[in-house]
């Protein structure tokens, strides 16, 4: 059993609960082949785990001001939303079984998004999810996206919890960075962006899945410091 008293831990989404990163990569890449935009998946690769206002930033600085974002933003989420109203938010292994066992065990868990709170709560409910968290935050609610540790900062505050309490689920080099600017414990599981050495270096554990994360627990409990074994 985990030994927590005063320990939380706080999630990620994209990446992490849905498995919704290589989808919205499918609806840019699918919007940049329909108006001829080079390298319009690579570039939205390093906008992976920030804000709507950063990500918009990011692209822009690489098209130029010029570059009509809105549109294809608009675009581009009318694919994703239609893949979800057909198909449905397709969701990541293990999520279930992790957060049901942080609630046996009586662990405080948070959600910390870079995408607009609105959307995140809609999609937590329309999963089932939305029940689990006790705090649930969206990028919207700050001016500073990750990799700042705004985020992470504020949930931690609004769970009234210390940062070095805390772990943080993340898959995004940005939330890694984030959550460890924040003093937090950051667990990495990589999803489209895998582990570099600045990663394993920032990270308490780099784990292939959520089962992993769960094990990761069961077996390590949860220390007060920092690890280094686990990289």
């Amino acid at each position: 059993m985990m030994d927590i008293k005063k320990k939380a831990v706080i999630f990620d989404m994209d990446g992490i609960i849905f498995d919704s990163e290589q989808l919205i990569l499918d609806c840019w890449e699918n919007v940049g082949e329909k108006y001829q935009i080079a390298d319009i998946k690579e570039v939205c690769i390093d906008c992976i785990g920030t804000n709507s206002v950063k990500t918009r930033e990011i692209i822009c600085s690489y098209y130029g001001e010029t570059f009509p974002y809105d549109k294809y933003r608009k675009e581009a989420d009318e694919l994703f939303r239609e893949y979800v109203r057909t198909k449905g938010m397709p969701i990541k292994k293990g999520v279930r079984e992790l957060l049901q066992y942080l609630k046996e065990e009586n662990i405080a868990i948070g959600l910390a998004s870079s995408t607009r709170l609105a959307i995140v709560e809609e999609e937590l409910r329309q999963a089932g999810l939305y029940d689990y968290f006790q705090v649930v935050m969206g990028g919207d609610q700050l001016k500073r996206s990750k990799p700042e540790p705004d985020i992470y900062l504020l949930t931690c505050e609004k769970m009234g919890i210390q940062p070095e309490d805390a772990y943080a689920i993340e898959d995004s080099y940005n939330g890694i960075r984030s959550a460890y600017r924040a003093g937090m414990m950051p667990i990495m599981v990589p999803d489209i962006l895998q582990a570099d050495d600045e990663m394993k270096e920032k990270s308490i554990a780099v784990l292939q899945d959520l089962f992993q994360v769960k094990q990761y627990f069961q077996e390590k409990g949860c220390p007060g410091g920092r690890e280094s074994d686990q990289r």
